[in-house]
């Protein structure tokens, strides 16, 4: 898996989400609307999700643990870089 795109957003804009990205599966799938957030122990990686009709957001896309880890640790790599 890799990063395929990734919007870093400005640190100042007192928003959570530090970036928005998709990645792309080794079989080329592209998955969009990851968003890296601040939380209070630091980055972590906050999957595509919708609101439903009882007000409550439900992930659109579930990675299984590892899978999730691996991407997380991509994300935050490649948002530090510069």
């Amino acid at each position: 898996m890799k990063i395929y795109r990734m919007n870093k957003l400005d640190s100042n804009s007192g928003g959570k989400v530090a970036a928005f990205l998709d990645i792309q599966t080794d079989d080329g799938i592209i998955i969009k609307g990851f968003r890296l957030v601040n939380g209070s122990n630091g980055l972590f990686l906050s999957a595509p999700d919708q609101k439903g009709k009882d007000g409550k957001y439900y992930e659109n896309v579930v990675l299984p643990k590892e899978m999730k880890e691996q991407v997380e640790k991509l994300a935050i790599d490649e948002y530090n870089k510069n």
